[in-house]
């Protein structure tokens, strides 16, 4: 039996790097109960993965397809999400955060610097006046 060498595999994908992703992920996916397109002959998962780059019997795209949507944090069949920022803006709640202006946390005081903006003084509690 002949046995695959990554100087096969070039031919269909010129870059290393993208090969070794590539099987990597075609392995996983046959231990994970993928069918084979060509015969085992008692190869281990890697090794049938680069069979079938070498042998073309699967795309290339699709693998490259399939590793890219699985790295991925966010996929494209997502659902976008309502725009809450846009409701932040007109004062609306959103997932119980209002926008109000001059509201520090318990136990601080908002007071204006001088740019005029609001800071919060960790140091002075709310209700003590600046003496």
């Amino acid at each position: 039996m002949a046995r695959v060498t990554v100087e096969d595999c070039v031919l269909k994908v010129p870059n290393r790097f993208e090969l070794v992703m590539l099987s990597a992920h075609r392995a996983r996916s046959i231990a994970q109960g993928a069918s084979l397109t060509v015969d085992r002959d008692n190869d281990k998962n890697p090794v049938v993965a680069l069979r079938e780059i070498a042998d073309a019997t699967v795309a290339v795209d699709t693998l490259r397809q399939n590793l890219l949507g699985g790295l991925q944090k966010r996929r494209d069949d997502d659902a976008p999400e309502e725009d809450n920022m846009a409701m932040l803006m007109q004062g609306q709640e959103w997932a119980g955060v209002t926008q109000n202006e001059d509201v520090a946390p318990d136990g601080m005081s908002v007071h204006e610097g001088q740019d005029g903006e609001g800071d919060v003084d960790e140091a002075t509690p709310a209700g003590a006046g600046n003496e």
